[in-house]
């Protein structure tokens, strides 16, 4: 059944919960969405930090961030004053903790960089951060790994753009930037979790970066359900049973709040 035949908002949302009852391997997909009710901007909504202010984007472009020390400059200072520092996990993220303790959750392939999903209490080892996480800074050439707060210390205390420690490589947050390559056993994982569920779960994400949103068609081409749950439409609608453009964290009260706390599997 498409999504367009699904007439109402309720009925989308009955529908939804329906199939969430019924399925035994869940796949999550979350995008920055998610994270606004916590105080962290998306990136291409309507208000997102990218629509505002176009130039942002080029702090997320792995060549400008290696060629370019203005770049580095004022992608430590954004850092610095980010939002990230003091968000909490939202209602939303608790929701899809509640997914994983009803034993449907397989993996949760989240595209957000805030660490929230580990924050509200999802396991570690549910998760892949298919671009990686803003809480640690990385050096580019030995590898070194610290907590972001230590190098945003050295920021604050006027070292304008730091270099590592140890071997005095170029550091940069622990994220994928765009030109950088992924992780290609994150990719593997997340390509073999969508293949293998019977039902993906979309949230937050406007679904147009890839390869991450390709996992919808190969969970919808391997025969699972595909719900979609984002604040407008996505390009992806066509391949989804339900629908749901709403307010995110309030759908996923009302969606995952009920379910129950055995997967039929395990029942």
């Amino acid at each position: 059944m498409l999504a367009s035949m699904t007439s109402t908002p309720d009925e989308a949302l009955t529908r939804a919960r329906e199939l969430l009852e019924g399925a035994t391997r869940v796949v999550v997909l979350a995008g920055a969405g998610l994270s606004t009710d916590s105080g962290i901007p998306d990136f291409r909504g309507p208000k997102g930090l990218w629509t505002k202010d176009p130039g942002a984007e080029m702090l997320s472009s792995y060549e400008a961030w290696v060629t370019d020390p203005e770049v580095r400059k004022r992608g430590w200072q954004v850092r610095l004053t980010s939002p990230l520092w003091t968000a909490q996990p939202n209602d939303g993220h608790r929701a899809l903790v509640s997914l994983e303790h009803s034993g449907r959750l397989d993996l949760l392939v989240t595209q957000n960089i805030d660490g929230l999903h580990q924050m509200a209490g999802q396991s570690p080892e549910r998760i892949v951060e298919i671009h990686g996480n803003n809480r640690q800074s990385v050096c580019l050439s030995c590898g070194e790994r610290l907590d972001m707060q230590l190098t945003l210390a050295r920021v604050a205390a006027g070292d304008e753009d730091p270099t590592c420690l140890r071997c005095g490589g170029l550091l940069k947050s622990a994220t994928i930037s765009f030109g950088q390559s992924l992780v290609q056993h994150d990719l593997e994982r997340a390509d073999l979790a969508a293949r293998s569920c019977d039902l993906l779960l979309a949230v937050g994400s406007t679904l147009s970066v890839f390869p991450v949103a390709g996992l919808v068609p190969t969970a919808a081409h391997a025969g699972a359900s595909v719900i979609i749950i984002n604040g407008e439409a996505t390009q992806m609608d066509g391949l989804a049973e339900v629908v749901i453009n709403r307010d995110l964290t309030t759908t996923l009260l009302a969606l995952l709040g009920g379910v129950s706390k055995d997967s039929p599997s395990s029942a």
